[in-house]
């Protein structure tokens, strides 16, 4: 009867220690920049939409609002469709530094401020170390296939707006913090 124990104690074991290594495989699947495979974010329910003066520019998007998913951002993607981007959300407006290691396909990065308008944009070259920054604080970086922002007629001071960058804008509406209030403000 106690051979049966060790026996049943034995296969548990090994059932458990098997369990816990496939859980250890499959997390280990999921893309990071460190395992050089790109990270895919979901698809967010809303678009991103760019008010210009030629008309709205409506954009599907991935949010990286972590800091892993920041770090990560586009890196070792190969494609993205003409209407996809990445949202850069920072906790709050700041100086920010991009640069393209790791990244096979040029891009247009667009600055926005924390009212959604849009500070700068910026061309980034494949697979470069150089830093992209816009020279100003921004809160978020749209980052788009190189050429779109041109080809969409995307400009400086054009608004952006979804719910991730919360503006809102319209007569009678106050205009949204520029981050310049005292005690922070944004």
């Amino acid at each position: 009867m106690v051979h049966r124990n060790w026996l049943a104690a034995g296969a548990l074991c090994a059932l458990i220690a098997a369990i816990v290594a496939a859980g250890a495989f499959f997390y280990s699947q999921q893309p990071t920049s460190a395992d050089s495979r790109a990270m895919v974010l979901p698809v967010d329910p809303a678009r991103l939409v760019v008010v210009t003066k030629g008309g709205d520019r409506s954009f599907s998007i991935e949010v990286a609002d972590t800091d892993m998913e920041r770090e990560a951002g586009l890196m070792y993607r190969q494609d993205m469709a003409d209407d996809h981007g990445m949202l850069f959300v920072f906790p709050i407006q700041q100086q920010v530094g991009f640069w393209m290691k790791n990244t096979p396909m040029p891009l247009d990065l667009i600055f926005i401020g924390q009212d959604g308008k849009i500070r700068a944009i910026k061309q980034g070259e494949p697979q470069s170390e150089a830093v992209i920054s816009p020279g100003v604080p921004v809160r978020f970086v749209l980052e788009l296939k190189a050429g779109t922002a041109t080809a969409n007629g995307i400009e400086y001071g054009d608004l952006l707006r979804h719910p991730a960058i919360g503006t809102v804008s319209g007569p009678g509406v106050p205009p949204a913090d520029n981050g310049d209030a005292p005690n922070g403000g944004g």
